[in-house]
């Protein structure tokens, strides 16, 4: 298995969260780029006002890694015209991914109809320009019932408005890895979650982020059905798996 090719390898904090400067902030970026001409990830994900600087990097090494950003990042309560701004942005720097935050809280609140807008545009807009587009659920926020009624939501908006063809194209993704939880619990991506998803999601793509940080917990996701995994720990995970291979000799 090239568990490479399935990994969004991330970074997500701004000079903020990480309590540094925006020169130690770049400098964090620039490690995970020179990583991803190492390891051949398929994608990197970064901040979009990375994006620029990332694309000219692994094209100066090249490098085939994709480059991804977060849009409505990390609460998912931006209005519908603020994440259609921040995507268009993204779109103007030649990102190839985007992954929006939808607007959960809204779900939660039978704000229905806000949410099938939203990703109805977010949608189209990206697939209009030949961009994949990820919609982050944030399970951790979400009851079962809720993780499975709101995969389904995004699965049908998209076969009944983009066809089956689209579906190759959008993801429904577990988690920000950013969500607060109480008592420590889980607030990422785990096989029971990953389960619902896939079940109520599928044909969609469908991608695990937060929490799978190890080769043997991203190789499980994949046998599942997971196509793709968002983790900090892409390094740890392709380092794994070499020293799994030699084991077996």
């Amino acid at each position: 298995m090239k568990i490479n090719q399935y990994l969004d390898a991330t970074y997500l904090k701004t000079p903020l969260q990480a309590g540094i400067s925006e020169e130690e902030n770049l400098i964090n970026v620039t490690i995970l780029l020179k990583e991803a001409v190492q390891f051949d990830y398929k994608l990197v994900m970064i901040r979009s006002k990375y994006v620029l600087f990332a694309k000219q990097f692994l094209k100066n090494n090249l490098s085939k890694t994709l480059v991804g950003t977060v849009i409505g990042f990390h609460e998912g309560t931006y209005s519908l015209a603020t994440k259609l701004e921040e995507a268009k942005s993204a779109i103007d720097f030649d990102v190839d991914e985007l992954d929006f935050v939808i607007n959960y809280e809204a779900f939660k609140n039978g704000e229905i109809n806000l949410v099938k807008e939203e990703v109805l545009q977010g949608t189209k807009l990206c697939l209009e320009n030949q961009k994949v587009v990820k919609w982050i659920i944030e399970v951790a926020a979400l009851k079962e019932d809720e993780i499975a009624a709101i995969s389904k939501l995004i699965k049908e908006i998209v076969l009944e408005n983009f066809g089956l063809e689209a579906a190759q194209k959008v993801f429904v993704k577990s988690s920000t890895g950013f969500y607060k939880t109480e008592n420590n619990l889980p607030n990422g991506a785990t096989f029971e979650t990953m389960k619902v998803i896939i079940e109520n999601a599928k044909p969609l793509q469908i991608k695990a982020a937060g929490g799978v940080r190890d080769y043997g917990t991203a190789v499980k996701m994949i046998e599942i059905g997971v196509d793709r995994i968002g983790t900090s720990s892409s390094k740890e995970i392709c380092t794994n798996e070499s020293s799994s291979k030699n084991s077996n000799y």
